[in-house]
């Protein structure tokens, strides 16, 4: 029995906690299992700790909501007493002496750390490598990467190493792993997880997040981790109705808006074939579905400015002392933040803030806004970042990921579901963008999409080896 654990969802494993049918140490017991028989092709989980799980596990409630469920915690989240490196050499040897509140939050409704997932350095960039643990590879092809920089969390959930993970997201970094990997990833409006403490602690650009194998378990996911903490100011209390009740009976939006390119960015043909199709599934589904798009053409201009003067905040003094342990891309990121003025931040927090109201007026009038989750489909795993879509040469590391950045600059819940494959077998996702606090009729569509599609059955699966 306990060979077969980790092939159970998220949901189906707390319904057997609570009912006293597995223990938290038989769940352990098959996620290090699992880790042991598959992490070796895909290296999603480079740091373990047993031990720290069994403490833990022993003193869980069964009526929590987690009930002892074994998790993994991204490697940018501090775990009090486990190895913690950012992906950086400089913090190779680093053991956190406290937990983040995302931890204490999980930990305190029932969640069990049994791992830290792999990360690129310092979260940045899109495909998930680092000198400390190496690259994480896609498990539907272990030649391509799994996207970054959840992309250990995301790939530990594919191949069933454990049920939930949590992410972090900034400029997709939920998204982008989630479509490359087949697997849910939400980026929620800012202040509904709360984390920290942080240096930065009014930022709304970077949130904490849930993945998942499917939109039930996320919702799940997401219950544990709401909640309002003094050490974040902009947490919130959670909503009075769970988000995996909503998830249990859902309602189908009513007006839906989709845009292959979020009007005029490079996407990858066949993404922009695959989303097109998928998204008229929800036609069958009660929704109308119409193609219409916001103003967003400024998105990536605004996002780039404001990453690279919070790459300042929270990097600059990492420049003086570590620059030659710190990969070209931070470097790169820390230093355009420098040379900005203080009048090119003000226009970019006005335009930020034009951007968001465009994007109010347009939920006036739609539900949602879907469109592609990644502007292409997984790619190897030796390439560090996209430079060219369908001949269109990008300026930087980031570029390639610029369909993600609107829901973050607006503060707006955006979603990743798996819609579909390329023709050589390659995961794509579909972005489905809600309103602002709207994540209970975001996960609702989600849901139905999902049952309709019929691709979370896939998973989880035995890692794919890919040949060069």
């Amino acid at each position: 029995m306990t060979a077969e654990l980790y092939k159970m969802t998220a949901r189906e494993a707390v319904r057997s906690l609570k009912r006293g049918d597995v223990s938290p140490d038989e769940l352990i017991d098959a996620a290090l299992a699992r880790i042991k028989a598959t992490d070796r092709a895909v290296n999603a989980l480079p740091t373990l700790c047993p031990e720290r799980a069994r403490k833990y596990a022993s003193r869980v409630s069964r009526g929590s909501l987690l009930a002892g469920l074994p998790i993994a915690i991204k490697d940018l989240v501090e775990v009090a007493g486990v190895r913690t490196t950012w992906g950086s050499p400089i913090f190779a040897d680093h053991v956190s002496q406290h937990s983040d509140v995302v931890v204490e939050t999980l930990e305190r409704n029932g969640g069990v750390v049994v791992a830290k997932s792999n990360t690129p350095e310092f979260g940045a960039g899109g495909n998930t490598f680092n000198e400390v643990f190496g690259p994480t590879r896609n498990p539907w092809n272990t030649v391509l990467t799994a996207g970054g920089s959840s992309g250990g969390a995301a790939v530990a959930l594919a191949v069933g190493q454990v049920w939930l993970a949590n992410g972090s997201d900034l400029g997709g970094s939920l998204r982008t792993p989630a479509s490359f990997c087949g697997v849910v990833g939400l980026r929620q409006s800012p202040g509904l997880v709360a984390h920290g403490p942080k240096a930065d602690a009014f930022d709304t650009l970077a949130v904490d997040g849930p993945m998942a194998r499917n939109v039930g378990d996320l919702a799940l996911m997401l219950d544990a981790m709401v909640g309002a903490d003094p050490r974040d100011p902009l947490a919130v209390h959670p909503p009075a109705r769970s988000f995996s009740d909503h998830v249990a009976a859902p309602t189908m939006a009513k007006r839906i808006a989709f845009s292959a390119d979020l009007g005029s960015l490079p996407i990858a043909r066949e993404v922009k074939e695959i989303c097109t199709k998928a998204v008229r599934r929800f036609e069958g589904l009660g929704a109308s579905v119409e193609e219409a798009c916001p103003d967003l053409r400024d998105a990536g201009a605004i996002f780039q400015t404001l990453r690279a003067a919070k790459f300042v905040t929270g990097h600059a003094e990492k420049l003086l002392k570590h620059r030659n342990r710190l990969k070209p891309e931070m470097i790169w990121n820390i230093e355009k933040g420098l040379k900005l003025s203080a009048e090119d931040i003000g226009r970019a927090t006005l335009a930020r803030s034009a951007l968001l109201n465009r994007m109010a007026a347009f939920f006036a009038d739609y539900d949602l806004l879907a469109c592609p989750a990644s502007a292409v489909p997984p790619f190897p795993v030796e390439q560090r970042y996209v430079e060219e879509i369908e001949g269109h040469k990008l300026d930087n590391y980031m570029d390639w990921l610029t369909i993600a950045f609107p829901g973050t600059l607006a503060g707006c819940p955006a979603i990743s579901i798996p819609c579909g494959f390329t023709a050589d077998g390659r995961p794509v996702g579909l972005q489905i963008i809600g309103r602002p606090r709207g994540e209970a009729a975001l996960l609702e569509a989600a849901a139905i999409f999902e049952a309709d599609a019929g691709l979370a059955q896939k998973l989880p699966i035995d890692p794919r080896i890919g040949h060069s």
